[in-house]
């Protein structure tokens, strides 16, 4: 894949309307889902080996690598439009919410022992 390309599929994937999806109207509520993009690229490079350097059997004569596209998207809540007022209401990411109580119970914990623990 040549960069013309590859820089198409990185503007394609980080349109705006990966982040803030398709509007919804029901009852006069209008509700505007809204998400985390994040994403990367990254490149290759390659060399033609010297003509008296060894070659593996059945590959060609040179040495190379490739390059690739990535991109992530994680919900963070929705805009509501309800009689000229507009509200924020955010998602509630659980596993970030299971992971800031167990640290807080493990730092908890490490308080509590090094309190406790007998001075010598």
């Amino acid at each position: 894949m040549d960069t013309a390309a590859l820089a198409d599929r990185v503007e394609g994937a980080l349109r705006v309307n990966r982040v803030f999806g398709e509007p919804v109207t029901v009852d006069g509520v209008t509700v505007i889902p809204v998400s985390h993009v994040g994403g990367g690229a990254g490149g290759g490079s390659g060399r033609e080996l010297p003509a008296g350097g060894e070659k593996p059997a059945g590959r060609p004569a040179g040495e190379g690598s490739g390059g690739g596209l990535g991109w992530t998207g994680h919900p963070c809540g929705v805009v509501v439009l309800r009689d000229g007022q507009v509200r924020w209401l955010p998602a509630l990411d659980v596993n970030r919410l299971v992971s800031a109580a167990a640290l807080v119970l493990v730092v908890g914990a490490l308080t509590v022992r090094s309190i406790a623990r007998p001075r010598s």
